[in-house]
């Protein structure tokens, strides 16, 4: 089998340093081939974002450009249709095949609330999901919900060697480098003319400064 491709979905609004850290961390702790970034055109699950979907696009573009083990998929943003990852999932599968061992990218937060998601059991017909989290606080299954604690605890797989084993279905952890950034931090910042550098990549904050986004009115 191929090496097994990361899949980063997000709104990535706007994408900062703790995106792109878990990116590159997450390719070296997984023996990741590379990452698809996938911005989300119209998320479901969230407020409508600040700015467009093909701006939040153009930064990510910006922002992975120097790094050829990142690629990014404009799919999400060429369609108005909402953003669910099974359906994202099910897209990749029919582009790259079945045997391609894919791997979901998500946070602790995220997946701990992953049993709310759109056919979220299917998710794992389709590809492996890997949690990132702090160091020094693994996932505690006693507090996930009990429905996807018994898939974490049928699915964790002990090494992440074994991702490239199969195309889809296991469960793997890993912790990352904590970076205490938000998008909704640099949002607030940027809303009141104060500097967000050093948060997000020089890239993108030209953009940012040339196209005007996120100013109050």
């Amino acid at each position: 089998m191929s090496e097994p491709l990361g899949i980063f979905g997000g709104t990535f609004d706007p994408v900062h340093y703790g995106h792109l850290r878990l990116a590159e961390e997450s390719i070296e702790r997984l023996a990741l081939g590379g990452i698809r970034w996938i911005p989300a055109g119209n998320p479901p699950h969230r407020d409508t974002p600040q700015v467009t979907a093909a701006q939040r696009l153009a930064m990510v573009l910006r922002s992975t450009a120097d790094n050829p083990r990142f690629s990014v998929d404009a799919s999400e943003v060429e369609t108005a249709a909402p953003s669910y990852t099974v359906h994202t999932l099910e897209r990749l599968r029919r582009e790259l095949g079945n045997e391609q061992p894919l791997v979901l990218l998500v946070g602790a937060d995220a997946f701990a609330g992953l049993a709310g998601w759109h056919r979220w059991r299917d998710i794992f017909a389709l590809a492996h999901v890997a949690v990132s989290h702090r160091p020094g606080f693994p996932i505690d299954v006693a507090a996930l919900p009990d429905a996807l604690g018994e898939v974490f605890s049928s699915r964790h797989l002990a090494q992440v060697a074994d991702l490239k084993a199969a195309p889809a279905g296991g469960i793997v952890t890993f912790a990352m480098t904590q970076l205490a950034i938000s998008a909704t931090q640099i949002r607030g910042l940027l809303a009141k003319a104060q500097s967000a550098r050093y948060l997000l990549p020089d890239t993108v904050l030209d953009y940012i400064s040339s196209h005007s986004l996120y100013r109050n009115s």
